[in-house]
């Protein structure tokens, strides 16, 4: 009878675990509606997602940062977007750090040392150098994580933060009013970047060519923005660009 009694409160523990914990429970942020481990990187690093605001809203949003380790002042921004009150308007996805191992050690490409926004299957060639684009498209972890995971949620608006370009790429946007709102928000200038004539296998080329009904907006932060840009103004301007708030 106590070997009985031992197996079923074994059970009852087995059972409490595998319920899955309320969102804001399991993260302390009242902004998170679901985590997900999308992906690893080379060396074994998580990839998280992170999703915000309203599940059930027609406007599906994918915001990215850190697909080049190097350029960390727009994490700050997804960041501030997932640790703050709770988003109202748009089922929005934030993907903070693309490149965790490049991110780690401070350096553009990631550990195998290829340009993951070079390596993504539109467009795609290759190319050797700072810039290199691996030995064939979605031939890097990080890229094919993010591909599966944008070929699953379908996102109708997505962003991917740069630095330190200082503009907005409004070429191929799939919504220009859209795009010059969040320019206009976010107080950078409309440009049409061409990555000095090696502007080949880009996420934004990319997402175009598979999801046409999509728009996609390619964010050039400038060079040394302030904490106060990134934690407000620029958190700001994807929400109002979109319709949303807090």
């Amino acid at each position: 009878m106590k070997s009985l009694g031992v197996l079923a409160l074994l059970s009852a523990v087995v059972a409490v675990s595998l319920v899955p914990a309320p969102a804001t429970a399991a993260t302390e942020r009242p902004a998170v509606v679901e985590k997900r481990v999308i992906g690893h990187s080379v060396k074994g690093r998580d990839i998280v997602a992170w999703r915000l605001g309203d599940p059930t809203s027609s406007t599906k949003v994918l915001l990215l940062a850190a697909m080049h380790g190097d350029e960390k002042g727009s994490v700050t921004t997804l960041r501030t977007l997932r640790d703050g009150r709770p988003i109202k308007g748009a089922d929005i996805w934030v993907v903070p750090v693309v490149n965790p191992d490049g991110y780690a050690s401070n350096r553009r490409q990631n550990a195998h040392g290829v340009d993951l926004n070079r390596n993504f299957g539109a467009k795609w060639r290759r190319i050797r150098g700072a810039t290199d684009s691996g030995r064939r498209a979605f031939s890097e972890p990080e890229t094919r994580a993010i591909r599966d995971f944008v070929d699953e949620i379908r996102p109708t608006h997505t962003v991917s933060y740069h630095q330190p370009l200082d503009g907005i790429d409004i070429r191929d946007t799939g919504d220009r009013a859209w795009a010059k709102r969040l320019a206009s928000r976010v107080r950078l200038p409309q440009k049409a970047f061409d990555c000095f004539s090696r502007c080949f296998g880009t996420y934004s080329m990319w997402f175009r060519a598979k999801h046409r009904r999509g728009a996609v907006v390619t964010v050039e932060l400038p060079r040394r923005p302030s904490a106060a840009y990134l934690r407000t103004v620029a958190p700001r301007a994807i929400l109002g660009s979109l319709g949303a708030k807090r």
